[in-house]
């Protein structure tokens, strides 16, 4: 079974960066960015183009927020 990678890996293996990517896929550079660094979890559209750029399927990648999600404490509005 192979290793899925996230699409930051497979920028670094496939030497592109964040522009290429987005041009060649024909999405918005900074929606791309986000993408990248983890911020934002591609549409199944979305991650159908960039998976193409890199020859693979969409679940070929490992997609998904790099930030832990963090618990906010307190006692809330109001």
């Amino acid at each position: 079974m192979e290793t899925l990678k996230t699409v930051d890996e497979l920028c670094v293996q496939h030497k592109l960066d964040v522009k290429q990517l987005a041009e060649k896929a024909g999405l918005d550079e900074q929606r791309v960015l986000a993408i990248v660094l983890g911020r934002w979890t591609p549409s199944p559209a979305e991650r159908e183009k960039v998976a193409g750029v890199f020859g693979l399927t969409r679940e070929q990648i490992a997609w998904g927020h790099k930030t832990p999600i963090q618990h906010i404490y307190g006692s809330g509005p109001g």
